[in-house]
Parts: structure tokens; sequence; C-alpha cells
């Protein structure tokens, strides 16, 4: 995955961390979490601000299906 398959790292981020709200997440610490993903392959430095955002509003999304 690459930092533009926001959707996807998010859907994985849902089933990773099921018990974290995604609204509550720092974006120093949801970068972290989508570099420790194993099927994740993309230059850290690539990332910025809006990438997280967009990452961050995709796992809402997903959170908010789930209930």
């Amino acid at each position: 995955m690459k930092w533009t398959d926001s959707r996807a790292i998010a859907i994985e981020l849902a089933e990773k961390h099921p018990d974290i709200d995604p609204r509550q997440i720092r974006f120093m610490e949801l970068r972290e979490w989508v570099l420790a993903l194993d099927s994740f392959d993309d230059v850290p430095e690539h990332c910025g601000e809006k990438i997280l955002e967009a990452i961050q509003l995709m796992w809402m999304d997903e959170a908010d299906e789930d209930d």
C-alpha cells in the first residue's frame, strides 16, 4: 500500500486497532501506525498532514459503518 491508498490503510488500521476511536488519535501516532503495517510500502517522507487527514477520515467512515 502507498500513502494514497487511504481507504485500504483505514480498513487495516480499523482491523488492527478495533478499540481505538480514530477521532482521538494524533497525526504523529497515526503516521507511526501506518508505517508499521505489514502491507505498507511507501516512502515515509511522502506523508503530509493532508494525507493523514484523509486516512483518519476514511478510518472514521469505517468506524461509523461498523456501528
